[in-house]
């Protein structure tokens, strides 16, 4: 019984260290293990590295600048780090004319006291930490916004308004208290929509750290946060158990911190693919139409992800016995 468990333990320890990323961003991941394994970086650090070549390269137009326009053709971005051994946060929401989120998002976590920093002030507070202030506006997301606009701006997050919102732009106003429908349908999204990075990193003394980076649900109505920057929606993770990152319909998914809820059941002992599944699971109840994923990880180096919405997630891990980054798949709940 003594051999079995410790080949147990070894196997899992042989899996170390690990970078788990929503979605088909490879060269992010390729970027945090570098950094973590052969420069040397903190492993906060490598999770910044990671993410950051997403916010750069644009992934899908969902991360970084030049993407998801807003209602008034401005992108604004969103971003979390989560360190498992202190259980510190930090994060931005509304984040406006700075690229590096989640750098701003470091600088949070360790420059201040806070957990969370948003709007304007947020922005002025990179600027004190050296960031530059420049648009994230490009012609990409430019005509994103102009083509939604002739669209007469479908689709979009207005429910209960006057003129009707699926057929016109506005400007809207309530429509009075008798007239207001709790029954409304949320509208149907997509991968191409909502495709924040979420990173797990486990090192090989078993530090655990989690993070997000996106520029949230194109059309949103200015000032709209997801659940990127949300500790336990975003992401969530604990050096002691494990960690989670979702991506997908924030709106709905904050609404159940997912990625606590991995990690709670993580701690019970649940396998991490089923703790997964479970936390989807509990989202689709409410909202069958939704579409999310999750990644979870545990101490020793297992990992899963579930999802619902679409027909399969795709996601990209790193570990010591791939000896390169690989793209796995699961089959979505529907």
């Amino acid at each position: 019984i003594c051999l079995i468990i410790l080949s147990i333990i070894n196997l899992s320890v042989q899996q170390l260290p690990l970078v788990i990323t929503t979605w088909k961003f490879t060269n992010a991941t390729i970027r945090a293990w570098n950094a973590l394994n052969y420069e040397n970086l903190r492993i906060i650090d490598a999770l910044v590295e990671g993410c950051s070549v997403c916010e750069r390269e644009q992934c899908d137009y969902t991360v970084g600048f030049g993407g998801s326009p807003d209602e008034a053709g401005e992108t604004t971005l969103d971003a979390m780090i989560m360190d498992g051994n202190t259980m510190n946060i930090g994060a931005v929401a509304a984040l406006r004319n700075i690229k590096d989120a989640i750098s701003v998002a470091k600088h949070v976590l360790e420059n201040t006291k806070h957990t969370m920093l948003a709007g304007d002030q947020a922005s002025d507070f990179a600027v004190m930490m050296g960031f530059k202030k420049e648009t994230l506006t490009t012609s990409v997301s430019k005509q994103m916004w102009q083509e939604w606009r002739q669209k007469e701006c479908q689709p979009n997050f207005w429910t209960n308004v006057l003129p009707n919102p699926e057929q016109s732009c506005g400007p809207y106003t309530p429509k009075s208290e008798n007239d207001i429908n709790q029954n409304w349908h949320y509208p149907v999204s997509n991968e191409n929509n909502h495709d924040t990075i979420g990173m797990v990193i486990v090192d090989k003394a078993g530090h655990i750290v989690a993070g997000t980076s996106t520029n949230g649900a194109r059309n949103k109505i200015p000032g709209r946060v997801g659940d990127s920057p949300i500790p336990g929606a975003g992401c969530y993770a604990d050096s002691k158990i494990g960690a989670a990152a979702t991506t997908g319909d924030g709106d709905i998914m904050m609404r159940f911190l997912p990625s606590l809820l991995a990690v709670e059941d993580l701690r019970r002992g649940i396998q991490p693919h089923v703790a997964g599944e479970n936390a989807i699971k509990r989202i689709a109840e409410y909202y069958p139409n939704f579409m999310g994923g999750i990644v979870v990880a545990d101490k020793n180096g297992n990992y899963g992800a579930a999802c619902h919405g679409i027909d399969e997630f795709p996601y990209s891990v790193f570990n010591k016995n791939s000896q390169n980054v690989v793209v796995e798949t699961v089959k979505c709940f529907k």
